[in-house]
């Protein structure tokens, strides 16, 4: 309603300065002139302070100050004329009064939301009260946490960083995780959150502290779901949209029923795929497309209870199967591209360059194979 408010006095003032100009028609064109040139000034100087409270984005501000500042350039230059008449001088001011209404309107129907049925402060009490109680008790948490001799539970810590990323504090939640990831118990899923908060906190950006804590995730868990979509991510960031492609594509792979977290895997697969010339695909097509015998139902459900170490030998089996059929069927591009990758996720660099000489006698001159195929070389040779 405030900015509602503002163009309408925005608004007053343009309508308050033509009816000023039908009443003094009489006058000579220079002080009309002069008129105009203080109320545009005064127009600029009103979009900046509007600006700088924040009530206009830049972009708006740059539209209205460029229009205005046009009209100020043609008062300026214009030469001095004597009015015909008193409603002819009236219609220079048109197109100024115009420029007020159009844009005042326009701007509150995109920033005031017209549609959406007011709240009044009183009845947004029950919504403050939750803030301020969840805001309480996070800080209690970390008092607590910091009182304790031993700088307090790792379980703790992190449910204090997942307090502080459901209230949007993602630099707390970040230290909240960096302290749990310093302790013994820290596990894949630490980093994994840990990482999760970094980027979050830098507005989606996969920065180097970030890319470590998504490596150790990785290293301790190469099965952990959110350490490999992370993982895809800084890979698109880097440029390597095929190797993070691949990521996506064998972590699903790898599962012989759908889980909810394929969801945000098979939307970020393909978007990353559009871009590099892949057809769509569904989390059952990735299920029964791998060449890579795969675990059975009994594996998985087994898996779920092994350690971390134990898990990442299991993948090393996995990887070991597939080496062996490729060493029977030697002319599987993908499968062997696929093997590199996961040698290279393993940290088996020599192995994954073993399998990329395999793979560049098989590769067509373009296309994504290849694509991936030098996206991988490329990460290798750094």
């Amino acid at each position: 309603m405030t900015l509602f408010l503002i163009f309408a006095a925005m608004a007053a003032v343009a309508i308050l300065f033509v009816l000023l100009t039908l009443r003094r028609g009489d006058e000579n064109r220079g002080d009309r002139k002069a008129g105009a040139v203080a109320i545009l000034r005064d127009q600029l100087a009103e979009i900046e302070r509007d600006e700088a409270r924040g009530l206009i984005n830049s972009a708006e501000a740059r539209d209205a100050g460029i229009e205005v500042k046009r009209r100020l350039l043609a008062y300026s230059g214009a030469q001095t004329r004597t009015a015909s008449s008193p409603r002819r001088g009236a219609w220079v001011l048109v197109p100024v009064l115009a420029v007020v209404l159009t844009s005042g309107v326009g701007l509150y129907v995109v920033l005031g939301e017209p549609d959406v049925p007011s709240v009044p402060f009183a009845e947004r009490g029950a919504e403050r009260a939750a803030a301020n109680e969840m805001a309480g008790l996070a800080a209690e948490l970390r008092n607590r946490l910091e009182a304790e001799p031993d700088g307090g539970a790792h379980e703790g810590w992190i449910l204090l960083g997942r307090t502080y990323m459901r209230m949007s504090n993602y630099s707390s939640a970040v230290e909240a995780f960096t302290v749990a990831s310093e302790r013994s118990e820290a596990s894949s899923a630490t980093f994994s959150q840990l990482a999760e908060a970094m980027i979050a906190n830098e507005d989606g950006i996969v920065t180097p502290p970030a890319e470590a804590a998504i490596d150790r995730a990785v290293e301790l868990d190469p099965l952990n779901p959110a350490a490999v979509y992370y993982q895809a991510i800084a890979l698109e960031q880097s440029g390597s949209s095929a190797m993070a492609y691949d990521a996506l594509a064998n972590r699903i792979a790898v599962e012989t029923e759908i889980t909810p977290w394929m969801e945000i895997f098979v939307a970020r697969l393909n978007r990353i795929g559009e871009r590099i010339g892949r057809a769509p695909v569904g989390p059952m097509m990735l299920m029964a497309g791998t060449d890579t015998p795969g675990p059975s139902a009994a594996d998985m459900e087994a898996a779920a209870e092994l350690s971390a170490e134990d898990r990442a030998a299991m993948v090393q089996s996995m990887v070991a199967r597939l080496a062996a059929r490729l060493e029977e069927e030697s002319d599987d591009l993908e499968g062997w591209l696929r093997l590199a990758n996961a040698y290279r996720v393993l940290g088996e660099l020599d192995a994954a360059r073993d399998a990329l000489a395999r793979a560049e006698p098989l590769l067509p001159e373009t296309g994504p194979a290849r694509q991936s195929f030098e996206a991988l070389s490329a990460d290798l040779a750094d």
